[in-house]
């Protein structure tokens, strides 16, 4: 049995990967702030089952109080620490830029500056497709360029990973950072594409197709990302001089935006109201991603299609919100 740290344990990510850590018998230790830039009880449902298990210990704390996050750090021993804890959300950083400041960056200083002081086996942090920008690359690989991003979110993304890197040449600290993509599943963010057209098409209210419906997304279910997540978890970096990797964990398969809504209105029994409009703020064209790294490094291999996934995701939509 090994001890985790999971930072952003009530997040979409985090709780099922605390979860799957549970079920192959290691002890998790999970931290939240339960904001509420969505729904806070969709979070504490998230938290419930892990809440039941013997080896979970929940650590209601901001990470981006550094008082409390040395605290944390003094108070547990840590085997493994893996962060997703983050101010996700693209349009949402054109609104409250600081939030992004906060979480992303004061934040992720804070446990790095802590993981230095008292280090794990390997540190895993999440990172985010959107570092790539518009790229004009078919397939975005780790080795692309990623200093033109488009968002803040991405920018904060893209300091992590530097700031990660530096970390990890001066104390030698096995890091390696995941960029995902376009994770969905049960009980995901209701900020995301596929909750929020759920919850309009099913109210028959109208959703809005940005840049006409030419975009195109490497959605990515949520099952494959946990698999993606333990497996590079037991390979930590070994490279001198600098123990450092950025991985993409994608489902290697880009949907048209028109695909995913058609599929959505299948499943659903129901057609959407579109009304189709520009290109927002801060979006990418297309995310697609090259996961032959991954797949080299740790066998990851995604095998689930966007109809099954989205069925799943339907299914307990449906059960959630019965109304």
């Amino acid at each position: 049995m090994k001890r985790y740290l999971v930072t952003g344990a009530a997040g979409f990510i985090g709780a099922n990967v605390a979860s799957a850590l549970l079920r192959a018998g290691h002890a998790v230790v999970g931290v939240d702030n339960i904001n509420d830039y969505y729904d806070p009880q969709l979070k504490r449902y998230r938290l419930a089952p892990l809440l039941a298990e013997p080896h979970f210990l929940f650590i209601e704390t901001d990470l981006a109080d550094a008082g409390a996050t040395q605290a944390l750090f003094t108070d547990q021993r840590f085997d493994i620490v893996i962060h997703l804890a983050a101010q996700a959300g693209v349009r949402y950083s054109l609104e409250n830029p600081g939030a992004y400041v906060q979480s992303n960056l004061v934040a992720f200083q804070h446990l790095i500056d802590c993981c230095c002081a008292h280090p794990p086996e390997h540190l895993v942090f999440a990172s985010s497709s959107s570092v790539y920008g518009n790229s004009d690359h078919e397939w975005l690989s780790e080795s692309d360029a990623t200093d033109r991003p488009v968002s803040l979110y991405a920018a904060t993304k893209k300091s992590n990973e530097v700031v990660a890197h530096t970390v990890a040449h001066l104390y030698q600290l096995p890091t390696t950072g995941l960029r995902f993509f376009t994770v969905y599943g049960p009980a995901g963010r209701p900020d995301m594409a596929y909750f929020s057209f759920t919850q309009a098409i099913l109210a028959g209210s109208p959703i809005r197709v940005f840049n006409h419906g030419h975009l195109e997304r490497d959605f990515t279910y949520i099952d494959d990302i946990v698999a993606g997540v333990l497996a590079v978890t037991e390979a930590p970096p070994t490279e001198l001089p600098t123990p450092f990797r950025l991985l993409n964990l994608g489902n290697h398969e880009p949907v048209p935006l028109g695909d995913f809504i058609a599929t959505l209105e299948r499943l659903l029994g129901k057609e959407a109201n579109k009304q189709f409009v520009e290109m927002q703020p801060g979006d990418v064209r297309r995310t697609a991603a090259n996961i032959e790294a991954a797949r080299s490094l740790v066998g990851f291999s995604p095998s689930t299609p966007l109809a099954v996934g989205l069925e799943r995701f339907v299914t307990w939509y449906r059960e959630y919100y019965p109304d």
